[in-house]
């Protein structure tokens, strides 16, 4: 690898938003917050709206859309246009 070329690659911790759930992890991302881990160093501190403990696919809590049973429903209220 040429030297100087990448960004830094450091460890960091992301904090879920709505879950509080935070996780450690390596990133190029950096932030001026910070937060003392269990190892007891001090790291980055990101805050995100959704991670996979908060996503409804993920959480199971994903709600799947009917849209035939919309359009079926339309044109049962509301009929087709005549010309």
């Amino acid at each position: 690898m040429k030297p100087n070329i990448h960004p830094d690659y450091h460890p960091v911790v992301f904090r879920d938003s709505s879950t509080g759930k935070q996780f450690l992890t390596r990133s190029t991302a950096t932030s001026d917050k910070t937060v003392e881990w269990e190892d007891g160093n001090t790291y980055p501190l990101l805050t995100v709206d959704i991670t996979a403990d908060s996503h409804p696919f993920w959480t199971g809590t994903q709600r799947m859309i009917d849209t035939a049973g919309r359009i079926e429903k339309f044109n049962q209220r509301y009929g087709k246009r005549q010309k």
